[in-house]
C-alpha cells in the first residue's frame, strides 16, 4: 500500500531495485496507517510526547506498537505475525492534535486521533485502539532465510486470502490454488522451487500491482496485451514524439526529464508525464512536490493559460507514482471544486466483498493561473497506477475532456507491502478507487472515448502517431 508509488519497471536488475524500494515504502506506509491514537497533552511547557499504546488499522492486516517516540509495525494474518519496519518521531513536530513521524526512507506521517495521513497518498487511514498486541505478536522472530518453506507458503497464501479484493473479478479460486500447490511444498523445498510455486500461483492474476522479490528472483507482470513501462521504452517514445509529433523541435524538459512541455501551432499545448514521481534525486515527497509546483508554475503561466485553446496531456508511458501529485496537477485544470474519486479498502479477512466506507476525494482549484479549456488525454496499457488515478480524477472535470488511445493498465490501489517468514518481499493491492456511482476500473482499465493504436510497431514503422493526430483534430485551434 503505497501512496507514493515508484514507477513500475520490468524485472531487470534496475527493476528489482525499484521494486525493492516500492515494497519497503509499502510496508512503511502500512505501518504509518496504524499509529493514530489520543495525543498526549503538553506538560510543563514541553512538547507533547506523542501517542503511546497499540493500534489496529481498519483493513491492511496491521497492528502497531507506539512508545518512546517510535512506531513499530506488526504484519498480522489469522495464522501469523511478523515484525515490520519502524518510524521515529520528528523533533518538535507535535501538537495536541497531530504528530509527525519519519521512516528511514524519508516517508513523513501525520498522526491524528483515529487516523493517519501519509505524505504523497490521498485520504486518511482509520485506526482503533487495542488493549495489547495480538497474542501471536508477543513472541515473533525476525524474517530470514532459515524459515520453514511450508510456513512461508501458508503466510503467503493467507496474506492474499485476507487482503486481495479481486479473485472473483480475475476468475481465480484461491482455495483451489492452495489445494493444488501446497502438496508440492515440504521441509526440503529449495528457494528456487518455492519461488516457482509462488510464481505459478500469482501468474493467473495478471495484476501489475502484484510482485514478489526473493533475493535475485523477481516476479511481476502486467495485463495481457500491454507493456509495462521501461526506461528503454520511455527513451524511445520521447525521441519519437519529438521527431514525429513536434517536428523535430525539442520540448522543455523538467523534473529530471519526467515531464515535458511544448507549445503547438494554432494555440495548443502538449504536456507529457512519464510518472507522478521520480522528479528529484532524493525522492522524498517534500522535494518531489516542490519540483512539481515549480514545473506547473513554469507551464501554467498567466499568459499561456489565457491564450491556450486546447491541451494534449500524454500519459501513454506513465509508470505511476504519487496520487497526491496527480491531484495537484488536476487542480491546475479547473476553476471550481469537483469530485475526483472515492477510495475504500478491503477490511474483512473472511469476506472479499467487505470494504471500509468510501472516502471521497476532490479536486480543488489551485492558487494562481489555471487552464480550464478543452483537454485531450492520451492513455494506453502503459498508463499505470497514479497515471490511472489522475485520469480518473479528470472524468468529472468541468469543461471538455476527451480520452484517446487505449484503456489504461487497470491497477489503482496503493501496494500493500509484506515480508514473508523467509525474508522475501511481497506486494499486493487491497484498495479500490470508485467513481461517483461506485464503479471501479480494476482489471480492464479506464476506457477511452476514441480508440487508436498506441505506439505499436506498425505506428513506429509508418512514422505515425494516431492518438496525437486524433487529439489535434478534436481540440480547437487558435
Amino acid at each position: 500500500m503505497t501512496g507514493t508509488r515508484t514507477p513500475t519497471r520490468t524485472p531487470t536488475r534496475t527493476g528489482i531495485r525499484t521494486h525493492r524500494r516500492a515494497a519497503a515504502a509499502a510496508l512503511l506506509l502500512a505501518l504509518a496507517a496504524t499509529t493514530a491514537g489520543p495525543a498526549a497533552a503538553s506538560t510543563a511547557g514541553r512538547p507533547p510526547a506523542g501517542p503511546i499504546g497499540t493500534w489496529q488499522l481498519d483493513g491492511y492486516g496491521t497492528a502497531l506498537s507506539v512508545e518512546s517516540g517510535r512506531l513499530r509495525e506488526y504484519q498480522v494474518t489469522g495464522i501469523s505475525c511478523l515484525p515490520g519496519a519502524s518510524a521515529a518521531r520528528v523533533p518538535d513536530s507535535g501538537s495536541a492534535a497531530a504528530f509527525r513521524y519519519s521512516t528511514e526512507d524519508g516517508e513523513v506521517l501525520t498522526v491524528r486521533p483515529g487516523s493517519v495521513h501519509v505524505e504523497g497518498s490521498v485520504g486518511d487511514r482509520a485506526t482503533r485502539r487495542l488493549a495489547a498486541l495480538p497474542e501471536r505478536c508477543r513472541e515473533v522472530q525476525e524474517p530470514g532465510p532459515g524459515a520453514d518453506p511450508v510456513a512461508t507458503f501458508d503466510v503467503f497464501w493467507q496474506t492474499f486470502a485476507e487482503n486481495y479484493p479481486f479473485f472473483a473479478a480475475k476468475g481465480v479460486d484461491w482455495n483451489a490454488v492452495r489445494e493444488s500447490h501446497r502438496p508440492r511444498v515440504h521441509a526440503g523445498t529449495t528457494e528456487d522451487e518455492l519461488f516457482a510455486v509462488f510464481r505459478e500461483m500469482l501468474a493467473p492474476l495478471h495484476d501489475a500491482h502484484v510482485h514478489l522479490l526473493g533475493g535475485d528472483r523477481f516476479f511481476g507482470e502486467g495485463r495481457p496485451g500491454t507493456v509495462v513501462p521501461t526506461l528503454e521504452l520511455e527513451t524511445r517514445v520521447k525521441a519519437y514524439i519529438q521527431d514525429v509529433d513536434l517536428g523535430g523541435r525539442a520540448p522543455q524538459e523538467f523534473a529530471q526529464g519526467r515531464i515535458s512541455y511544448a507549445d503547438l501551432p494554432d494555440g495548443r499545448g502538449y504536456l507529457r508525464l512519464s510518472g507522478f514521481g521520480g522528479y528529484t534525486e532524493s525522492g522524498d515527497f517534500a522535494s518531489e512536490s516542490a519540483e512539481l509546483d515549480r514545473v506547473l508554475e513554469s507551464v501554467f503561466t498567466a499568459d499561456r493559460t489565457a491564450r491556450l485553446r486546447g491541451l494534449v496531456i500524454d500519459l501513454r508511458i506513465n509508470g505511476g507514482g504519487s496520487d497526491e501529485l496527480g491531484l495537484r496537477l488536476a487542480a491546475r485544470l479547473t476553476d471550481r471544486p469537483y469530485f475526483a474519486y472515492a477510495k475504500r479498502v478491503r477490511n474483512d479477512p473472511a469476506d472479499a466483498t467487505r470494504f471500509t466506507r468510501p472516502q471521497a476525494l476532490y479536486v480543488r482549484p489551485a492558487q494562481g493561473p489555471r487552464y480550464t479549456g478543452p483537454i485531450a488525454v492520451l492513455t494506453g496499457g502503459s498508463t499505470i497506477s497514479a497515471g490511472e488515478t489522475f485520469t480518473q480524477a479528470l472524468m468529472e472535470r468541468p469543461g471538455r475532456t476527451v480520452r484517446i488511445g487505449g484503456p489504461t493498465q487497470g491497477v489503482f490501489s496503493d501496494v500493500l507491502g509484506r515480508t514473508l517468514p523467509n525474508g522475501w518481499e511481497l506486494g499486493l493491492p487491497n484498495e479500490q478507487f470508485l467513481t461517483r456511482t461506485g464503479k471501479t476500473f480494476d482489471g480492464p482499465g479506464i476506457p477511452v472515448d476514441v480508440t487508436t493504436p498506441v505506439f505499436t510497431e506498425e505506428e513506429f514503422g509508418a512514422r505515425r502517431d494516431s492518438a496525437f493526430t486524433s487529439a489535434l483534430r478534436r481540440l480547437p485551434r487558435g
